[in-house]
């Protein structure tokens, strides 16, 4: 057979022989003798495999895949071994109007490649139309875009996990922290240089020690499947930072991977499970990288367009575009929605992570007639034994039709509770007719998930995520600073319940820097201490800055990544500070509990879950709640309520939280209550270095200072006092962020 783009290659080569293989597994599957190829196409004509050298940068042979089985494209090469480097040339209509766009002369990307080889270079090739052409999309291209484009290799899956175990944290003890691979290691030097930015440098144990040692159960890291940087970003020297655009669902991003072996990441996942912490993966199967229809032509596009994504009913030429990103993947197909739910168990059987984050979710559970909690995706979820047993977290909402879906996904499900961000936001912001909604909030959000047998731990509540301010830039800014992005501050949310205290961005003022430091502290605590399941924002412990920015989403930069050589005395306090929330949170189970907070009496145990109480330290009532200025208020958690649904009292300590988000002092009386003696104070954001922790009498004044948080626990008769689960040393952060600075 005459090679094709043989340069110093030998002219003739034997060709490889072909056998007819199976229809399944999906992909290129390596069986110990041979590799096993196949690739699902309903309107195909003809499907020729790719063979390239080992770097991807010549074709050497094609081979056109001998069978057609249930719609699915095969062929057995018995000479074929790991590393093999191969790509697809997809024969059959090019009929945009009836969503048809084959065309042979694009190389294509395996929807179920296990690795990917080379980075895209944009170029006119990689479209399947003229770009300059009059008639657009409707022209055709026969420009060769093999040189272009990634390729696919074959790998070996095989990996000695040893005595890795997965954490299985029940939900109820969840903390998640939300991290960038990049990020968060990019810039500490106790990563090797060519680590950095990559799975070996989060493999790095100090990492998850570090973790450990501050108290977070589970990393919820931001897209790692394989992703494509936008052309328009290219074009201004910035990339995609957070991975949103996804090309490859079994994957792993390239660019993360400083071995040329995708086990490096299983690597990772072991050092995580060793010492005890979750990887939950943020993912992205709502679109894909290749646009609308003047999008380019690199995988999916191209193998079978008008199965893989939804198109305008009445013109197939157009897309459905409920993701803002030009194009939606058609879960309403079966073939669709099996490469997903593949791709989901591979994650979970094969590189073992431990759930998932389901980028607007909505549009996973969305049929041609709308969101459907009994949709095709949320019901195969449901039902597999796989999948059902790892977390699984909906970002509950899209641009479609109906695409705001908070509290409607079904049970099993967690959702990201954007209503508890929005509102402690206001509330410590100081605004007025929040407190009603602020409690619910704290509480659980029962108005949303209380329904159906769900706990309270479906409500993933969040302060800070990858999108928007980070929690120092929440308090020191009003308004968004996104110049950065190119797009003249036009882009990322206006409507941020943020506020600068006075002074847009850094200060000198020592006043309004003490005050930033203790909202700081005092929306941390909320988080921390809440009903639902808490999601802290990496480097928020700490108090990492993006500058303003609030869509840094194209900023693979110092303004993304965190600047651990530059962690201070203060900031340094924040991070115990954290530590020690997530210690009590820890320490007391009431915190923890799964059932929401009702406020009902219970009459055969005479308790109440919650109590809320007036500054006084009487219980309040309708005129409190509906009163605008009220910002100061009590919420007693009776440690003698049922923690599950059998009817007998509970044995947790009862615990008083104060939340004051008024200007000035406030004073709060302490209320007497049944089987105690004294409160002691464990938490006053307004003294964050206190390392004693005072005890007061039932009746005691407390002076709370204007804008903070305080939490006690009651001492019982006994006098037994509460204790803190210390889950790691301060040694461990050090290692980590670096010795704290002498004095």
């Amino acid at each position: 057979m005459t090679l094709i783009n043989s340069g110093s290659i030998p002219d003739v080569m034997k060709p490889s022989i072909i056998r007819e293989g199976r229809p399944f597994p999906l992909g290129a599957t390596w069986d110990g003798l041979g590799v096993n190829f196949a690739i699902f196409s309903a309107n195909a004509t003809k499907v020729e495999l790719c063979l390239f050298d080992i770097d991807g940068r010549q074709e050497i042979e094609r081979i056109e895949l001998p069978e057609y089985t249930d719609e699915v494209w095969h062929g057995y090469l018995p000479n074929a071994r790991p590393g093999t480097v191969y790509g697809y040339r997809v024969h059959g209509p090019y009929e945009p109007d009836a969503g048809h766009r084959f065309n042979p002369n694009k190389l294509l990307i395996d929807p179920y490649a296990r690795q990917l080889v080379g980075e895209l270079r944009w170029g006119p090739e990689v479209f399947g139309y003229q770009l300059d052409s009059p008639d657009k999309d409707l022209s055709f291209d026969e420009r060769d875009s093999a040189h272009l484009v990634p390729k696919c290799r074959v790998i070996d899956p095989a990996f000695t996990w040893g005595p890795e175990r997965r954490p299985q944290i029940p939900w109820e003890n969840t903390v998640f922290y939300e991290m960038h691979v990049k990020g968060f290691t990019a810039l500490n030097e106790k990563i090797p240089p060519e680590e950095r930015g990559t799975f070996a440098g989060l493999a790095s144990p100090e990492v998850a020690a570090y973790l450990k040692a501050l108290g977070v159960t589970t990393v919820e890291l931001l897209p790692v499947h394989a992703f494509l940087h936008d052309s328009y970003l290219t074009e201004k020297g910035l990339k995609n930072y957070w991975g949103y655009n996804s090309i490859a669902f079994f994957a792993p991003h390239a660019a993360y991977l400083q071995t040329p072996f995708a086990n490096e990441f299983k690597e990772m996942v072991n050092q995580f499970h060793a010492a005890g912490i979750e990887l939950v993966l943020d993912v992205v199967y709502n679109h894909t990288a290749e646009g609308n229809e003047l999008g380019p032509t690199l995988s999916l596009k191209g193998i079978d367009n008008a199965s893989y994504y939804r198109l305008m009913p009445d013109n197939k030429r157009f897309y459905i575009n409920d993701t803002g990103t030009g194009n939606t993947v058609n879960l309403s197909h079966q073939r669709v929605l099996q490469m997903v739910t593949d791709s989901l168990r591979y994650w979970v059987q094969e590189m073992r992570v431990d759930g998932f984050r389901f980028d607007l979710a909505t549009i996973l559970a969305r049929e041609p007639y709308g969101f459907d909690e009994g949709g095709g995706f949320l019901d195969a979820c449901r039902q597999d034994p796989v999948l059902s047993s790892v977390k699984l977290i909906a970002e509950p909402w899209d641009i479609g039709p109906g695409g705001y879906q908070v509290g409607q996904f079904p049970p099993g499900w967690a959702e990201w509770n954007d209503k508890f961000r929005d509102t402690v936001r206001a509330f410590w912001k100081g605004d007025e007719g929040k407190l009603s909604d602020f409690a619910s909030r704290i509480s659980g959000s029962g108005d949303l998930f209380n329904k159906r047998g769900r706990r309270s731990w479906a409500s993933v509540n969040f302060i800070c995520a990858h999108d928007g301010f980070t929690l120092n830039d929440l308090v020191s800014y009003n308004d968004k600073h996104n110049e950065a992005n190119g797009e003249e501050n036009r882009d990322g949310h206006s409507n941020n319940h943020s506020w600068n205290h006075g002074e847009e961005g850094p200060t000198d003022d020592p006043e309004i820097h003490a005050l930033r430091e203790r909202q700081k502290r005092n929306l941390m605590a909320t988080l921390i201490l809440s009903r639902g399941t808490p999601m802290i924002l990496a480097g928020d412990e700490f108090g990492n800055s993006q500058r303003g920015n609030n869509n840094a989403y194209a900023q693979d930069n110092e303004i993304t990544w965190m600047e651990w050589a530059k962690i201070g005395p203060e900031d340094r306090t924040m991070l115990a500070f954290t530590r020690k929330l997530l210690e009590i949170r820890k320490s007391f189970p009431i915190l923890n509990r799964g059932r929401f907070l009702t406020g009902n009496y219970n009459e055969e145990l005479n308790v109440k879950d919650v109590a809320w109480l007036t500054p006084d330290g009487s219980e309040m009532c309708e005129q409190h709640w509906q009163d605008p200025n009220a910002k100061c208020f009590g919420m007693l958690l009776d440690g003698r309520a049922q923690a599950t649904g059998i009817k007998k009292q509970g044995s947790d300590a009862t615990l008083l939280i104060v939340f004051n988000a008024h200007h000035d002092v406030v004073n709060f009386t302490l209320p007497a209550v049944p089987e105690g003696k004294d409160w002691v104070n464990l938490i006053d954001t307004n003294e964050p270095d206190r390392t004693e922790h005072p005890a007061f009498d039932f009746g005691h004044v407390y002076a709370v200072t204007g804008r903070s948080l305080l939490v006690f626990a009651l001492i019982g008769e006994d006098k037994q006092l509460w204790r803190l689960r210390n889950a790691g040393s301060m040694r461990d952060i050090d290692n980590w962020v670096g010795a704290a600075p002498e004095a």
